[in-house]
């Protein structure tokens, strides 16, 4: 398995995001074009358009909502554990003073980064990618989806 690092830890679902949701473009994009161009069968073309519309917006709103709604809480508990482990205390006074993507950022660095980028996000308020950025021993992520 490759290195992770700032430059690939996306991750993308193949069958997702360059078969479904690249074929429903397709034809939302055929839809509408014929909206113009089929004037007889204009209103089938139009509810044409708006189902393969929805269904786009629904592929797209159900994957985010359930799998990143349920990895963002895991995301909260691993950085609550981890702190503790490092830290010995709890986290719930420092985890007020962060937001969600500063988090997130932080599960990348190892240790020692871990701390000294937390004291930085703290007093700095820096933003997640500015976290990820200055991330020099990246500790991997595969198992987000």
């Amino acid at each position: 398995m490759k290195t992770q690092n700032y430059a690939n830890h996306r991750k993308f679902y193949a069958p997702h995001h360059f078969i479904y949701l690249p074929l429903l473009l397709i034809l939302e994009v055929l839809g509408i074009r014929k909206i113009f161009t089929d004037e007889s069968n204009q209103l089938t073309w139009i509810l044409f358009s708006v189902v393969i519309f929805l269904l786009f917006y629904l592929a797209f709103m159900l994957r985010q909502h359930y799998a990143l709604g349920n990895q963002n809480r895991i995301i909260r508990l691993e950085f609550k554990q981890r702190y503790f482990e490092l830290f010995g205390k709890g986290s719930d006074e420092i985890v007020e003073k962060l937001n969600f993507g500063q988090i997130a950022a932080l599960r990348f660095a190892d240790d020692d980064e871990f701390k000294i980028l937390l004291a930085k996000a703290i007093s700095q308020n820096i933003s997640g990618d500015e976290i990820k950025k200055s991330i020099t021993n990246w500790k991997p992520d595969f198992n987000r989806v």
